[in-house]
């Protein structure tokens, strides 16, 4: 399965209500969107964004609404987004694996890995 959490690493706090959405990209770069989500209040999506009987091996993309987020939380106005949305593609080999895809952001940088 794939799961994921988003962490406001800025304020040191789980990201409340971003918007995820995931896709399987097929062969020839299209890209089919499985599901739409948004994280809860634990900064985590409420279910898998992939659930076990459903991942097949191939490339997938998470694409996190961080923009709309930290439009939502800056605390002063002449502060800018600088980030709106972030893709986050990556590889399934072993379907019968769990994939958990975090995102640890702030309003000028983020990073991601495999969690367990």
């Amino acid at each position: 399965m794939i799961t994921t959490h988003v962490l406001d690493t800025a304020r040191g706090l789980p990201a409340v209500g971003v918007k995820i959405e995931i896709y399987h990209v097929k062969f020839d770069g299209t890209m089919e969107l499985l599901k739409s989500s948004e994280t809860n209040k634990d900064g985590r999506s409420p279910e898998p964004l992939v659930d076990r009987d459903e991942l097949q091996a191939g490339v997938y993309q998470i694409t996190f609404f961080i923009g709309r987020y930290f439009e939502s939380t800056k605390s002063n106005e002449n502060t800018s987004v600088f980030l709106d949305q972030v893709p986050v593609r990556f590889t399934v080999s072993n379907p019968s694996s769990h994939y958990h895809v975090p995102l640890l952001a702030s309003p000028y940088g983020y990073t991601t890995y495999r969690g367990s």
